[in-house]
């Protein structure tokens, strides 16, 4: 089965703690493995694992503080998740049809131009400005074809689907 891993480039602690932390969270209910940032920022790393405490899981946050020696040193497909790519129904089949473990760069400020040439596929989830959390969730939901969605993750914390209100049951003991 194929390795996920996520490098978000241009975390800044002031504005992006919050956005990181949601691609942590998004990274790791869809299905990625591995979270790499490009600046270390324990916080982040905190939050996914109480996440994972609570509601079972399991997302490795690591750290570089050199992106393109991550990027050359990864063994597999590098996507880039860019407004300025090739539209992802483009491109998914290809994407999907290889078992190649994928490395998927999520940039936070102006990614750097060389990240366009290293990269396999530059993917745009659509032509116009939006969240990189929100093209994050799209590009793994179409890549995993919504199977990510009914996995298991056997927490101490579980969601009961209700057609109306919210339950929560929740085990005194770790799974």
């Amino acid at each position: 089965m194929m390795r996920i891993t996520i490098l978000r480039l241009g975390h800044r602690f002031s504005r992006d703690k919050r956005i990181s932390t949601h691609i942590a969270l998004v990274s790791r209910a869809f299905g990625a493995q591995e979270l790499i940032l490009d600046a270390v920022d324990t916080d982040v790393a905190e939050s996914v694992s109480k996440v994972c405490e609570q509601w079972g899981g399991t997302l490795k946050v690591s750290y570089t503080d050199d992106y393109k020696k991550t990027l050359q040193d990864f063994k597999g497909e590098i996507m880039h998740l860019t407004m300025y790519g090739i539209n992802v129904n483009d491109c998914i089949d290809d994407i999907r049809t290889s078992k190649k473990d994928k490395l998927i760069i999520v940039g936070g400020q102006k990614v750097p131009s060389e990240v366009y040439q290293i990269a396999d596929y530059n993917i745009a989830i659509g032509s116009q400005p939006h969240s990189e959390v929100a093209a994050l969730s799209v590009f793994l939901d179409r890549l995993y074809r919504g199977k990510e969605l009914e996995k298991d993750f056997k927490g101490r914390k579980k969601i009961i689907p209700q057609e109306k209100g919210k339950k929560v049951i929740e085990s005194n003991t770790a799974p």
